[in-house]
């Protein structure tokens, strides 16, 4: 798909009519975006090639997603820019380049974007694509839970809990695991509850239990089913026996 010739004047763009049409004529909003992608409009540019990597509303096609990201990144779209490091990180559309990735997810950051700082933390949390640094990590997954950012703030509780760089302080990580669940992170709130087991708060344990299970991934589910399939505790039990796959 070509890319947009320059524009002084980019047209406008109506996300909510954007968002009508993609639900009901998937297909016309795609060749709408598409069209308002090329004329420049930035917002446009970013969202073509997300409707580009998930196929919607025209075949999928990685390759030209990370084109689009391209495009929009370099007219200075944050979130365009943390996509385009996660197409480098995975190798979605491109060859993997972690240490790409981390250019993009950095400038992202740079621009205030939660999750920027997020996916730049978890490389350098992990020592992928630039060298290794915890320290670096969690600074960086304090200031995105601090922009109000789910994953962060269960990893910022990980953190206090587990005493790691910085010292262990038990009621933060609590405060933070609440607030994670609060803002509907699934291991926010698997972790949440594993502290209210722990105090013998049962019922709402369970509660939580629910929602994580209702919506973790399928990686989490898998790891978490057979340790709550053990519990003690019939109530989460018989839960977990609610939630078994088909």
């Amino acid at each position: 798909m070509d890319t947009p010739p320059a524009s002084a004047t980019p047209p406008a763009f109506d996300a909510q009519a954007l968002a009508g049409l993609l639900k009901d004529a998937p297909e016309q909003a795609f060749a709408e975006v598409a069209r308002l992608a090329r004329a420049g409009t930035v917002a446009a540019q970013t969202l073509l090639a997300q409707m580009l990597v998930e196929g919607r509303g025209t075949a999928r096609d990685p390759e030209a997603a990370v084109l689009w990201y391209q495009v929009a990144a370099n007219n200075g779209d944050a979130l365009a820019m943390n996509m385009l490091g996660r197409c480098h990180e995975l190798g979605e559309g491109t060859p993997a380049n972690p240490a790409l990735a981390a250019v993009w997810y950095r400038r992202a950051a740079g621009l205030g974007l939660d999750w920027g700082m997020y996916n730049l933390a978890n490389l350098m949390a992990t020592g992928r694509g630039l060298p290794r640094d915890e320290a670096g990590a969690y600074a960086l997954y304090a200031r995105a839970a601090a922009l109000g950012h789910a994953k962060s703030m269960n990893l910022v509780a990980r953190y206090l809990e587990e005493g790691r760089v910085v010292p262990a302080d038990p009621q933060a990580a609590l405060d933070w695991y609440r607030r994670a669940a609060e803002a509907g992170d699934f291991r926010g709130q698997a972790n949440l509850a594993s502290i209210l087991l722990h105090q013998g708060e049962v019922a709402a344990a369970v509660a939580l239990l629910r929602q994580a299970l209702a919506h973790g991934s399928p990686a989490f589910l898998e790891r978490i089913r057979p340790e709550l399939a053990t519990s003690p505790h019939p109530e989460i039990r018989t839960l977990v026996a609610a939630h078994a796959p088909e």
